[in-house]
């Protein structure tokens, strides 16, 4: 059973990633994926440079996501360059990982699940959200970011009622961990049932 888990930037996807895995189930990190592919040397890194050139690059070399951050979130058509740059090579990572795990529940914890057509590829989606003051604040705790930086970047993503669309399940996760925790138990509990059901 594959279960995407999406949401607006700064939503708490991680968070209840983390929760599932409590119960069982393996995650993978569509974002760690990403940054893992980016390194110099590895499938994205060279084409990345070429199009955004030297500038985004730190020492020894590396790829400055912060810098590349600041290019893309400014400009649409950036952000979509570096998504078909990135986009088939985590998918293909992702699925690889996939077929190497034997766990019966694997999460996948991906921001851009539906933009990258990976949905297709899962059982369930999960929709995690949240308040725009509490997306601002959990990213300004986590990345320094500020809050306006925050709604330039949520702004650049799908529309959450674009992505209601696609879910099965929505963790409304404004309220207390316990309060999402009990909704991720209710979800587990339900998709176990349903495997359940597909086994007899």
């Amino acid at each position: 059973m594959i279960i995407g888990i999406t949401g607006s930037f700064g939503s708490g996807k991680t968070t209840v990633a983390k929760m599932f895995t409590r119960l069982g189930a393996y995650a993978i990190d569509a974002d760690k994926v990403y940054h893992s592919l980016i390194r110099r040397g590895e499938s994205c890194y060279k084409k990345i440079v070429r199009y955004f050139g030297k500038d985004i690059l730190a020492r020894p070399g590396q790829i400055d996501r912060e810098k590349l951050g600041k290019i893309v979130f400014k400009d649409k058509s950036k952000l979509k360059l570096l998504n078909s740059i990135t986009h088939a090579e985590v998918t293909k990572e992702i699925k690889r990982i996939i077929k190497s795990k034997k766990s019966k529940f694997i999460v996948i914890d991906a921001p851009l699940l539906i933009e990258s057509d990976f949905y297709k590829e899962t059982d369930r989606i999960i929709l995690v959200a949240n308040k725009k003051e509490d997306q601002i604040k959990r990213i300004r705790e986590s990345r320094g970011l500020p809050a306006k930086e925050t709604l330039k970047r949520i702004s650049m993503q799908m529309p959450f009622k674009k992505k209601l669309a696609f879910a099965d399940f929505i963790i409304d996760n404004s309220g207390s961990k316990s309060s999402t925790l009990t909704q991720v138990r209710e979800i587990w509990k339900k998709i176990s049932e349903d495997i359940l059901d597909i086994d007899n």
